[in-house]
Parts: structure tokens; C-alpha cells; sequence
């Protein structure tokens, strides 16, 4: 009981926070630039006379960085696990703001030829590495500093930072097609938002710089030295962990790459929205999205992930197919899409990285995360833009409602965990 009568002394290290949650938010401001912009520098990176086949290539570059996020979140976590969480966020922002620049400066099809797409997917190739370790670094390094009762807590400042960025791209993408033609857009104006990613990641870099180390790694990183095949230890020894992370992650991918990412080209180009309203729907929506983080987090820490993670999976299996029809011209409607789709969202996002962390131990966190996070999301949100792309009508999102079923039962195998020592 006195620790309970303690708790709402507790004040949470903001600076710290912050500073840890600055790297995600850069990272996930360039990868959904990325997405959002692509129907404007398509025909710029690749041929002109195909606009429809330049979009597809676009989005298969984007994809195709997916298929290193695995590779980056096993040799990132493993580096993380070994070395440490601070050292390995430093390394993941470096990359992920060199690639944008890199985007940014991108010489065209015209200017250079065939050159300019290899360039594109080089950059994204850094990219996608980069956000391999980035997720599960910064999700560990919350979880371990977090007090076992306030783990909830501690966890929603992932995604407040993940939404902010998000929101900074979707009103930078209001603004500019709203002072800019298309013609305007797709010469230049594409490139302003990939020139600030940069900046910002100077700025993320200082930020982490004053970060200390976890303790928890510190007592652990001798047992990390001490495993030769993490990999498959995380599969030898905590199957269920592997299966589960899977499982939610699939859902939490689909969610995200249809509501923040694959909504705006499809509304566009399939829907025939005014891409000015789309953006302010997602806009109005996305801070909504941030508004919900910290008391769906706080929830969890009072009633549990599981509650929380089977109401997101059933609502969004039942409403996710009605919600599709909405889509069109009209900011009313998109609103409403948007606005239930995240706000659902906010129950998974405000604890994943609490959910995932608690899953391994410490000795493997990171890297068991960082592995099987990422080889999902690559698996189904690489492929969302393009998925969404290709499909007859609402079929993407019955796509999407089978996720969600399959994630519920796969949920209601977890145990819960609110409260308790991270391993």
C-alpha cells in the first residue's frame, strides 16, 4: 500500500523523455514524407511518360526499404545489446537524417538518368536500416527507465513524438498544396520537406547527446556478451514471445500505413479528394491521435494491455470495412475516417513499447524486438502503398479486418503484464 500511496508523487523525467522519444519522431517525420509526397516526385525520380507507372516504382522503393528494416533492427539491436541503447539511438539518427538530405538533394531522371532512382533507393536503403533500430532501441530504452507501474505511462511518449512528426509533415503537406500548383510541387516544393528532416535530425542528435545509459542494460550486458546465436535463442527459448509480438505487430503495421500513409493517395487518385481537404482531415485527426497517447497509456497502467489491445483489434476488425465507404471528396466524411481510425489506433500505440519490451529479457530486447518487429512490418506495411494501389475498391481494407481478427486471437493468448519487473 505505501507504494501505492507514493506513486502520484512520481514526476516524470520530461527532458529525458523527450530527448529519447526526438529520434523516433525524426524518423518516422521522413518515412511518412516519403509516402505522402511520392505522387508529387514520381515523375521527377523516374520516366515522365508513364505518371502511373513512375507512382508504382516510387512505392516499390519505398517497400523494398522495408526488407532492410530487418536487417537493420538485428544488427542495430544486436549493436544495442552490446554496446547500449544511447550509442545505438545516436548511430540510428545519423542515418536516417542522411538520408533525407540525401532525398532532398536528389538530382532528377532528366538531369541524371537512371542514376537518380538508384540514388533514391540507396538513400532509402539507409532509411529503412535506420528504422530497423530505431523502433526497438527507443522502445527498449523507455520501457527500462519507466517504473514498473507507470510503464504505460513512459511508453506513450513513443508515439506522441511519432504523431507530432507525423502531424508536422501532414500541415507541411496543407501548406504547400495549398501555396503551391502541382506543377510547383512536383519541380521543387517536394523537396522542402526532406531538406527540414535533415535539420531536425541536427537537432535530435544534440538532444540525445545528454542521455544516459539504462541501468538495466549495465547489469545485463554481460549476459548479451555472453549469447552466440541470439536470433535463435529468441526463437528457442521464447516462442510464444516471437509469435505474439508477430501477431499484434501485424495489425499495428496495417493500422498504421493505411490510416497515416496509403489513405492520402488512395483518397486522391481513387476517391477523387481535394488532396487540401485530405490533408487537413489527417491533420485535425493526427492530433487528436497525440492528444489520446498519454491517457490511453495511464489507462494501461490501471487496467492492463490486454483490455486495451482486444478492444483496438475487435473495433477495428467491425468497423474498419464501413469506415472505406466514407472515403471521398468532402472533409466531413474524411474526418470521420481518420478521426475513428486513430483514435482506435491510440489503445495499441500509447503501450507498444512497453507490450514489446515486455516480451524478452534484457539480454535480448532489443534484438528480439528489433528482428521480429521489423521483419512484419516489412512484410505487410512495405507493401501497403502498393497493396492499396492494386486492389479493387474496398477490398485493401477488408484485407485489413482479417488482420485485426487474426490479432485478436493471438492477443487473447497474452498474459498480462501491467505492473510488473521487466526481466
Amino acid at each position: 500500500m505505501a507504494a501505492l500511496e507514493t506513486e502520484p508523487q512520481h514526476r516524470l523525467p520530461v527532458r529525458k523523455l523527450v530527448a529519447a522519444s526526438i529520434g523516433n519522431a525524426i524518423e518516422w517525420y521522413d518515412w511518412t514524407i516519403y509516402a505522402t509526397f511520392s505522387i508529387y516526385f514520381a515523375t521527377q525520380v523516374f520516366p515522365k511518360d508513364n505518371p502511373r507507372l513512375a507512382l508504382i516504382n516510387t512505392l516499390a522503393a519505398y517497400a523494398i526499404a522495408f526488407f532492410f528494416r530487418p536487417l537493420g533492427g538485428y544488427l542495430l539491436g544486436r549493436f544495442a545489446d552490446l554496446r547500449g541503447r544511447r550509442t545505438a539511438m545516436l548511430l540510428t539518427i545519423v542515418l536516417m537524417a542522411g538520408g533525407s538530405v540525401a532525398i532532398g538533394l536528389l538530382p532528377t531522371y532528366a538531369q541524371v538518368g537512371w542514376l537518380a532512382p538508384i540514388l533514391l533507393l540507396l538513400a532509402r536503403v539507409a532509411q529503412g536500416l535506420s528504422l530497423g533500430g530505431e523502433v526497438s532501441n527507443a522502445s527498449a530504452y523507455l520501457a527500462e527507465i519507466a517504473p514498473p507501474r507507470r510503464r504505460g505511462r513512459y511508453s506513450a511518449f513513443f508515439y506522441i513524438s511519432t504523431g507530432t512528426a507525423v502531424l508536422v509533415a501532414s500541415l507541411l503537406g496543407y501548406a504547400l498544396s495549398r501555396s503551391l500548383d502541382a506543377a510547383q510541387l512536383a519541380s521543387y516544393g517536394w523537396r522542402i520537406p526532406f531538406l527540414i528532416g535533415g535539420v531536425l535530425g541536427l537537432v535530435g542528435l544534440w538532444l540525445r547527446r545528454s542521455l544516459e545509459e539504462t541501468e538495466q542494460f549495465e547489469h545485463n550486458k554481460a549476459k548479451a556478451q555472453q549469447l552466440k546465436r541470439p536470433l535463435l535463442t529468441t526463437l528457442r527459448e521464447h516462442p510464444k514471445a516471437v509469435v505474439r509480438l508477430v501477431g499484434f505487430t501485424m495489425l499495428s503495421t496495417l493500422c498504421y500505413y493505411t490510416f497515416f500513409s496509403a489513405l492520402t493517395p488512395f483518397a486522391v487518385t481513387k476517391r477523387g479528394a481535394d488532396a487540401g481537404d485530405v490533408f487537413l482531415a489527417l491533420s485535425i485527426a493526427t492530433a487528436l491521435f497525440i492528444v489520446l497517447q498519454y491517457p490511453m497509456g495511464a489507462l494501461s497502467d490501471r487496467v492492463g494491455r490486454k483490455p486495451q489491445l482486444l478492444v483496438w483489434s475487435a473495433a477495428t476488425a467491425v468497423l474498419v470495412v464501413p469506415l472505406s465507404t466514407l472515403i471521398g471528396p468532402g472533409v466531413g466524411n474524411l474526418l470521420l475516417v481518420f478521426c475513428v481510425g486513430l483514435g482506435l489506433y491510440t489503445a495499441m500505440t500509447s503501450i507498444a513499447p512497453a507490450v514489446m519490451s515486455e516480451l524478452f529479457p534484457t539480454e535480448l530486447r532489443a534484438l528480439g524486438i528489433g528482428s521480429w518487429y521489423n521483419l512484419t512490418v516489412a512484410l505487410f506495411g512495405g507493401t501497403a502503398p502498393l497493396v492499396i494501389q492494386w486492389l479493387p475498391g474496398s477490398t485493401f481494407f477488408v484485407y485489413v479486418a482479417v488482420g485485426a481478427a487474426i490479432a485478436f486471437v493471438v492477443i487473447l493468448t497474452m498474459p498480462e503484464t501491467k505492473g510488473e519487473t521487466l526481466r
